[in-house]
């Protein structure tokens, strides 16, 4: 049949999540870092999901689709309201599933000292965002690196790879609940920055860390180079 339904647009979409925690009828699964209509019998066309989407990513279109089917949603939704209760510690966001991540155990008598790499890199003070000044010494001709929390705890060489020769500053959009995008824009507008590196993890609240950081670039009114690495749970670089 042919009827209205939501249509996502993968090159604006961040990964944020926010479309899929504001669908209720659970169309909406984000897929390798992107958003994506998974089931369109779940989609009832009403488009709650639109005004929550930060980039514009969300439309409507009229095409060739499944009719809405209630009462799967319906059973989909007592599904989780049960799976929900069985693992209490889980909060419902994607970012936060519980999973276990196996790797080959080390000798607890290896010598860290032995490691050619394992150099601390950093060479800033504060490096939360919330406490970091606006302008100081070491902002002026800076590499900057803007990391999510997590990213130096999933990815084992964090120092070497990303912190060398870089001021680095960390958040978590989730849990200091705040928009970074002010502060950012303020410390890249008073200091001459060289260029800017965002590091997330692939977990979709890491998005709202690199939308402040792209938001800021822009609004700056600056010509920076930037580029945004996406590391994984297991540690692996996202191509």
């Amino acid at each position: 049949m042919i009827r209205r339904i939501i249509q996502i647009d993968k090159e604006k979409c961040n990964g944020c999540g926010a479309c899929a925690n504001a669908c209720h009828e659970g169309a909406i699964d984000i897929m390798n870092g992107k958003a994506e209509l998974v089931r369109e019998h779940f989609c009832d066309g009403l488009g709650d999901c639109l005004p929550e989407c930060p980039t514009g990513a969300i439309s409507f279109e009229e095409r060739e689709a499944p009719a809405y089917d209630e009462e799967a949603v319906k059973e989909a939704q007592k599904k989780i309201v049960a799976q929900s209760q069985a693992m209490s510690a889980h909060t419902g966001c994607p970012g936060s599933k519980s999973m276990q991540i196996h790797r080959k155990e080390t000798a607890e008598t290896e010598n860290p000292s032995e490691i050619a790499d394992q150099i601390a890199r950093l060479q800033n003070w504060p490096v939360q965002i919330k406490l970091a000044p606006v302008s100081a010494p070491y902002f002026h001709n800076a590499r900057l690196l803007i990391a999510a929390d997590c990213t130096a705890y999933a990815y084992a060489n964090f120092h070497q790879d990303f912190m060398r020769n870089k001021v680095t500053l960390i958040g978590c959009p989730k849990l200091d609940q705040v928009d970074y995008c002010e502060k950012l824009t303020a410390i890249i507008q008073n200091n001459n920055i060289q260029s800017v590196t965002i590091a997330r993890m692939e977990v979709p609240c890491c998005g709202g860390l690199e939308m402040a950081a792209k938001k800021a670039l822009q609004n700056s009114g600056k010509f920076i180079p930037w580029q945004v690495v996406t590391i994984r749970i297991d540690g692996k670089i996202l191509e």
